[in-house]
Parts: structure tokens; C-alpha cells; sequence
């Protein structure tokens, strides 16, 4: 199987890395020469064109930072769909707009291709090893096609419906993990002033009721000061955004969701969109005078989970009408 890669970013670098280390047949592309030359130094190759990848790949996967960039990608006269074609698959990883997908899921379909939504769920460190969760909206055929391929670039795979689902849920992730770091931030700052030891309150955090995903792994950047996930708050803008519009289509009065997208305009506006997403506790460190630093954490997040062949996840509901 011939696999097409555009997007060498922070997430698309490592999915694509997954692929190179397990010996897929792997073609790249990408704005940075510098990061497509980087895998054809490990033995990957390139293609003139999106649409050159097309011609040449059974599935393209495409992994870029928003819906317009997609769409560019996709649509453009050189662009993906013009080398699509029977038989072929087009996989989109990004995280991404519901209603975008699926105009552009009919237009691959009409030249007779499959696609599979499949973005992904649990940080760059764990997308390096292979393993980060999937989610996966399509048919079922196309997923059982997929599979094995998902389960080189991710540990758990959830298969969540047609197309369309593995993005609304991929937001909804995003938006929970938001609204994680934000209360983590408000805690650690005010346990600070309250004069309580930061390490002591992550560990405190770490084994009670209020752990989260996010506790175990921004929490010790944050305290460390360097506080690099690789994801920056224009990302993190778009995908709570991206929440609140299917919260308003489907007229659910939210009251969080509007206060943590103003919170992250206000991020922008100080320090900048491309400022790192944990930075956001640089508001409350301003208006307290407070350092939220601490001794003894690592500067950047490593899996140290052994990586392992994936699987496929099953909701409970479904082993039942499965037999499982």
C-alpha cells in the first residue's frame, strides 16, 4: 500500500514518522521543504503536486491546521481531488469543521474514492509512539479497509458513525481539555497565593477527584516554565469555536463555552495567536504578579507508554449487537 502524507506539523510529523518507522511505502508533502526533506533523509519520497501524490498513492492523508487549509489542499487546481480515482482513499486526520467534511467527502466520493474522517486524541507525545487515540467516521467497510493502518498510527481506535461524527467528537474533546486547563491554571495560581507548595498541588491534583488528562500532562510543563505542547492558542481558538458553533446550530444555550473563547481572544490580543496554549496562565500571573514555576519537572511531555499494535474500541452498547 502506497501512502500520500501532506502536513508535516507538529501532530502530522509524528503520525507520518509512525508510518516511515513501521515501513510504509510513504510519500510526503508539505509548505516546509525542510521538513519534507527531513523523511526523505529517512527514506520516504515526494511528488511534485498534491495531485501527483493523488495519482501515485492508495490513500492520501491529509493532517493541516484548519478548514480553509484543507480545502486549499483539496480543491486546488493541482490540488488532491484532480489525482483521485477509483479504489483510491482519502483519510483526513485534521481536526476540522462537520459540514466541511462532508462537502468534501461527496466530492471524492463522486470520483469514486472512499473516505475516512480520522482525527486524533491525546497530544503530540503520544502521536511520536504510535500511541494516540483515533477516532474514525465513515462507512463500515471503509473502516475495516482502514484499520490496519489505523492501528500503526494510534493505540485505540473508535469507529463513530458516518462521516461528520469523528469530528463533532474530536471538538467535543478539545473543548472538555480546554476547560481543563483553564480551572487547572485558576487552581494553581490561586493555591499559590493561597501559599501552598505547586508541587505539592499538582501531586494533590494528580490523585484525587480532581485529575484530569490534562493535569498529568500540561500541569507539569506549565510548572516547569517552558510549557511547550506543541499547540498553540490560535489552534485551541478554532477548536472551541468550532464547539460553540455546533452548540448554537443545535440552539443549546451554553454558558462556559462562550466565556472560554473570550478568554482565548484575550490570550491572542496580549501575547499572540501562535503563543503556546498553556500560556493562557500568563493572564493570571499578570494580574497577580505570581510565577507558577516549580523545581523538579521535565520541559517537554514524553509517552512512556511501550509502543504496542492497536485495536479497535467498542462501545458496550455495540459488543451487545455484536455478540462481543
Amino acid at each position: 500500500m502506497k501512502i500520500g502524507f501532506i502536513g508535516l506539523g507538529n501532530v502530522g510529523a509524528k503520525l507520518a514518522g509512525s508510518l516511515l518507522r513501521n515501513r510504509f511505502d510513504l510519500r510526503v508533502r508539505d509548505l516546509d521543504a525542510d521538513l519534507v526533506q527531513g523523511f526523505i533523509d529517512r527514506g520516504a519520497s515526494t511528488a511534485v503536486s498534491p495531485k501527483a501524490l493523488a495519482e501515485q498513492c492508495d490513500v492520501v492523508i491529509t493532517c493541516l491546521p484548519s478548514p480553509a487549509a484543507c480545502a486549499e489542499v483539496m480543491e486546488a487546481k493541482d490540488g488532491v481531488l484532480a489525482g483521485l480515482g477509483a479504489g483510491k482513499v482519502w483519510a483526513e486526520m485534521s481536526t476540522t469543521d462537520d459540514k466541511e467534511i462532508k462537502r468534501l467527502a461527496k466530492r471524492v466520493e463522486a470520483l469514486g474514492s472512499s473516505v475516512i474522517e480520522c482525527p486524533v486524541s491525546g497530544g503530540c507525545h503520544r502521536a511520536a509512539t504510535g500511541n494516540i487515540s483515533i477516532f474514525a467516521g465513515c462507512d463500515r467497510p471503509t473502516f475495516e479497509r482502514m484499520l490496519p493502518l489505523l492501528t500503526t498510527l494510534g493505540r485505540r481506535v473508535l469507529h463513530t458513525g458516518d462521516i461528520g461524527t469523528a469530528s463533532v467528537l474530536k471538538v467535543m474533546t478539545n473543548y472538555l481539555a480546554t476547560a481543563n486547563l483553564l480551572t487547572l491554571c485558576e487552581a494553581m495560581v490561586t493555591m499559590k497565593a493561597a501559599g501552598v507548595d505547586l508541587a505539592t498541588t499538582l501531586q494533590a491534583i494528580t490523585i484525587s477527584s480532581g485529575n484530569s488528562f490534562v493535569a498529568e500532562t500540561e500541569g507539569h510543563v506549565i510548572l516547569n516554565g517552558g510549557r511547550d505542547i506543541s499547540f498553540t492558542m490560535d489552534l485551541v481558538k478554532k477548536d472551541i469555536g468550532l464547539f460553540q458553533r455546533i452548540a448554537s446550530d443545535c440552539e443549546v444555550p451554553l454558558e462556559i463555552s462562550p466565556l472560554m473563547v473570550d478568554i482565548f481572544d484575550d490570550g491572542i490580543a496580549r501575547y499572540g495567536e501562535r503563543e503556546l496554549s498553556p500560556n493562557i496562565i500568563r493572564r493570571l500571573e499578570d494580574a497577580t504578579g505570581l510565577s507558577i514555576v516549580a523545581d523538579g519537572f521535565a520541559d517537554e511531555l514524553i509517552d512512556e507508554e511501550p509502543e504496542a499494535p492497536g485495536y479497535e474500541v467498542v462501545p458496550a452498547s455495540r459488543c451487545q449487537d455484536r455478540g462481543l
